[in-house]
Parts: structure tokens; sequence; C-alpha cells
């Protein structure tokens, strides 16, 4: 089963990198982005995991946790990591969990026989201070993810969870949001000082601030 959104992300223990995690913990007051990688030492995988290490600080900044997964033990985590960290140009320092009998890949939907029957899929959950899962993106094994886009989609969670505000298609952070269908004009100019329509039920405005 895959979890939806809205759902609370299940709660686990699992022995990782940096000793024992129990979710509810290490997720407790933050952002939370988890993501699966099919196997240790392999090609695309020790990209995405190096390029997340080399970026761990702008996750940082959003108040977000990075955690890994996949089905090897903890024992060649430690070992790819060295690999991880010359490729990435950084050391691993975000813990990667291992789930070796794929209780918590089934869980939370990582694990796909039909794609592959031997490894986990690329998924990447997006989960709120809540615990709740607010975004779910799922890439096969051999299509390598964007950690621009894990960035960008984070910024945009964000910022419409603050603020009566949509992101429109290839928004990126500074660009200009949607006003809520759910606002008048009135309560909009309110809100936001100024707009700009386009239809009745598409108003741009400048991004809010914080």
């Amino acid at each position: 089963m895959s979890l939806q959104l809205g759902e609370t992300a299940p709660d686990f223990t699992l022995d990782s990198t940096q000793g024992p995690i129990h979710f509810s913990d290490y997720a407790a007051g933050h952002w939370v982005v988890f993501f699966s990688h099919p196997k240790d030492f392999t090609p695309i995988c020790t990209t995405e995991l190096g390029a997340f290490a080399r970026r761990k600080a702008e996750f940082d900044q959003r108040g977000t946790k990075l955690l890994g997964l996949s089905v090897d033990p903890v024992a060649e985590h430690v070992k790819w990591a060295k690999d991880v960290a010359e490729v990435g140009g950084a050391p691993v320092g975000y813990p990667i969990l291992a789930d070796p009998d794929l209780k918590v890949a089934k869980e939370y939907g990582m694990f796909h026989p039909k794609a592959d029957a031997l490894v986990t899929v690329r998924s990447v959950f997006f989960i709120d201070p809540k615990r709740v899962v607010r975004t779910v993106l799922t890439y096969p094994p051999s299509v390598g993810r964007s950690v621009d886009e894990i960035l960008r989609t984070l910024d945009a969670l964000q910022v419409t969870d603050k603020n009566p505000v949509a992101t429109p298609v290839e928004w990126k952070p500074g660009d200009e949001v949607v006003v809520s269908p759910k606002l008048s004009d009135a309560d909009a100019e309110k809100q936001f000082g100024s707009f700009r329509k386009v239809k009745p039920y598409l108003r741009f405005t400048k991004a809010p601030k914080g």
C-alpha cells in the first residue's frame, strides 16, 4: 500500500548510519524529506545521495531534516558513504536507514515489486512538522531525482502553509504567487495590498515575505 496525502506518516524504529532512529523523535518539530534509494554501490544512487550531502545546509535553512532508506544493512551503508562523500564533495551528514525486511518500505509504499522485485523505487515523502504527508514523488530505479525540484516543492509547501496563496506552474521563490480563490477581491487587497487580475479566478500577487 502507498501513503496518501494528508495521512500521518507511520512511526517506526530502524537502525541507521547514525544509530537507531525512532522516526517520531527524529522528526519532532521539523519538516522531513524522507527518500528511498534502490541499492548501495549503484551509480545513480551515489550521485543522488552525494547531492543531498553537498546541499544539506539548504534543507537545514528550511527547518528540514533529510532521511534516506534502502534494503541494504548499515555496514554496507557505512562503507558506501565514503564513495558518496567523494562523489558529492561533502560528508553524508544525514542518517541512512537499513530496512532489509522491507517493513518500512512496504508500509510507506516505497516497494513496487512489478517495477523491481528486489529493490525499493526512488520515492520522496515530504512530511510536515505535524507528521502529515504533504507530497509524494516516485521515480523508477533508472531515473535520478532533482534536488532543485525537491527544494522548490518544499519552498512552495512552506509559503502556501503560511499564506492564502498557491504556486503556479514553474514557480520558484521570489516569483509571483496566485491568490486563493477563497478570498474576495476586497479581502485580497487587504491581505496583500495589491494584486494582478488575469481572470476573475486567476489573480497574481508578490510572494509574501517570511
